[in-house]
């Protein structure tokens, strides 16, 4: 008789050792104020959307910017997963990025994380002081934001067929029609 392994979870808030335990099956294991958040695998549509918003800002980025897909970010004590993440020149190139290293988060909507990548993550990421933040929605949409006092100041949403040059964190045309 074989006898499964019962897993517990930590006495005491959720910390980044803890992430180790939890096996490379597609879930996004997130830690907010010690407590764990899992959203579920993500479908085709949304990880093509990922690929390509990547490709396009690979694509610009000057010699020495950093491109990332699910690069973990560390502050305070979260550990948050966003879908792309633009380092800065001469980032440390830990395995969890520190605020000051990232120029901008991403974030793609899923029906599975819509209210966490419109309301939660986009104040944690201005909390860690982070320039630049996109939310990509249905369409695709992208939705740009910038960093103020106040938190994240919307500047503009690009929408199909529409194309535009961005210039921050870097010069960057965008066209979402092309993305799907």
């Amino acid at each position: 008789m074989t006898t499964v392994a019962r897993w517990t979870a930590p006495e005491g808030p959720w910390t980044e050792p803890d992430l180790r335990l939890f096996p490379q099956d597609g879930h996004r294991y997130e830690i907010v104020d010690g407590s764990l958040h899992v959203t579920p695998p993500l479908d085709q549509p949304h990880e093509a959307i990922v690929q390509a918003v990547i490709t396009t800002l690979r694509g610009a980025a000057p010699e020495g910017w950093w491109v990332c897909p699910r690069l973990g970010l560390a502050f305070g004590p979260h550990r948050l997963i966003p879908d792309v993440t633009v380092l800065r020149p001469d980032s440390s190139g830990t395995v969890w990025a520190t605020p000051t290293d990232v120029a901008l988060v991403i974030e793609v909507e899923d029906p599975t994380s819509a209210r966490y990548d419109r309301l939660l993550k986009p104040s944690l990421y201005a909390e860690a002081a982070i320039p630049h933040f996109w939310r990509i929605s249905s369409g695709p949409t992208v939705h740009t934001h910038t960093l103020t006092n106040q938190g994240y100041d919307l500047q503009q949403s690009v929408t199909p067929p529409n194309l535009v040059q961005l210039t921050d964190p870097y010069p960057v045309r965008l066209a979402p029609s092309t993305w799907t």
